[in-house]
């Protein structure tokens, strides 16, 4: 396969997560109403469910990926999240909605926790990094539309003809997958499945400085980001008033996020991976101080036009941190990239989606809970950076 179509392949592979949130988001006022939620934040648990799922399943399907090679355990985990969608079209209450939702987060966590395997198979160092920012530059063009076909979707069709695009696009991956996609595991550097295999794993992640505090540090960035998701439907819609635009508002905030891999890929074999993602911390906590100040100085909450400037340079600055944090986390683990990538994935998913949960959760009548967010999460991966810098000897 040429490198321009792995990059595709792989980046529509783990674009499947967010498909399965971002298409659905236009939809969440609709889903309060179906089910007659009490509380209209509680349908913010219909993202979060699809987090807590992924937990699970790159606990699982690492581990599987290593025993067994990448591509069973991405057969299978595409088979959970085309059956979840199922599950979702069938319920009739919202806990079964929610199962549903959880079993597709199962299911998706298969191609995005192997796909960062079949990555590390095949590069390291410098050279991972610029693929996973132009993995990341075409993963980005899904966010970017996802909202906008969910709203016209909705346009034309019930919210359930949603869920036939998840099943659509999973066979669809599942089909170019198989066909085309070699195995880069070969037999000879296969482990066995055991728990010993994972708590060896988990062992041998917490022991390395680097790869414990990248984890950490993808957990703390991950957690601003997944706050502003579960509720960025809200703040569009009730806090601003421009529902109706949300979906472009969305995507253009996610292509900001696509830019900033491109010039991460330029600029990563010439600066590194450590000193672009401190620059892009130092620019998080400035911008988010800012507004902060912003919204708390005005008598009325921060404007409209404040609020997209300040997601413009903040999500500029997450596009830097994504790719280049992954490859930090995963550089000692090539040797067990498949389990590595499953329990970095799972811990920093754990920390992101407790925490970004109580962020959406206190969204009110303004964003201050977010942009708060924002400055505590980028000033704690400032002190895990300056940690594991400290443990590794670096500056």
């Amino acid at each position: 396969m040429s490198k321009p179509e792995f990059v595709v392949l792989t980046a529509l592979l783990m674009s499947l997560v967010a498909l399965a949130i971002d298409m659905i988001l236009p939809a969440l006022p609709l889903l309060a109403s179906e089910f007659s939620l009490s509380d209209s934040n509680h349908a913010q648990y219909v993202i979060s469910s699809v987090f807590l799922g992924m937990v699970a399943g790159k606990l699982l399907f690492g581990p599987l990926s290593d025993a067994w090679g990448r591509k069973p355990a991405i057969y299978i985990g595409l088979a959970f999240y085309i059956g979840g969608a199922v599950v979702c079209f069938l319920a009739k209450d919202f806990s079964l909605f929610i199962l549903g939702r959880t079993i597709q987060g199962i299911g998706v966590a298969a191609p995005r926790v192997v796909s960062v395997a079949l990555i590390r198979d095949q590069f390291e160092g410098r050279e991972m990094a610029r693929i996973m920012s132009f993995i990341m530059m075409v993963f980005i063009l899904v966010p970017a539309i996802a909202p906008a076909l969910g709203q016209g979707i909705l346009y034309y069709f019930k919210w359930h003809m949603i869920l036939w695009v998840f099943i659509v696009t999973g066979v669809g991956s599942l089909i170019w997958f198989a066909v085309r996609q070699p195995e880069t595991l070969i037999p000879e550097l296969r482990r066995p499945l055991a728990f010993s295999t994972l708590s060896s794993a988990v062992r041998e992640v917490v022991s390395h400085p680097a790869s414990l505090g990248y984890s950490f540090a993808i957990g703390f960035v991950f957690a601003g980001f997944v706050g502003y998701l579960v509720s960025s439907q809200q703040i569009y819609d009730l806090i601003y008033g421009r529902g109706a635009q949300f979906p472009y508002y969305f995507g253009a905030l996610a292509l900001v996020i696509g830019s900033a891999s491109i010039v991460n890929a330029r600029f990563v074999v010439r600066y590194g991976m450590r000193k672009l993602s401190i620059w892009a911390l130092i620019g998080i906590c400035i911008f988010s101080s800012i507004a902060i100040v912003a919204e708390l100085g005005a008598p009325e909450p921060l404007s409209f036009h404040n609020f997209v400037v300040f997601c413009l340079l903040t999500f500029f600055c997450i596009g830097i941190l994504f790719g280049n944090l992954n490859a930090l986390a995963m550089e000692p683990l090539g040797h067990i990239a498949g389990i590595g990538s499953a329990v970095v994935g799972a811990g920093s998913t754990i920390i992101s989606v407790v925490l970004g949960t109580l962020i959406g959760q206190a969204i009110g009548a303004d964003v201050l809970p977010m942009l708060l967010g924002f400055l505590l999460m980028s000033v704690a991966t400032l002190a895990t950076f300056a940690w594991v810098h400290r443990k590794l000897h670096t500056i």
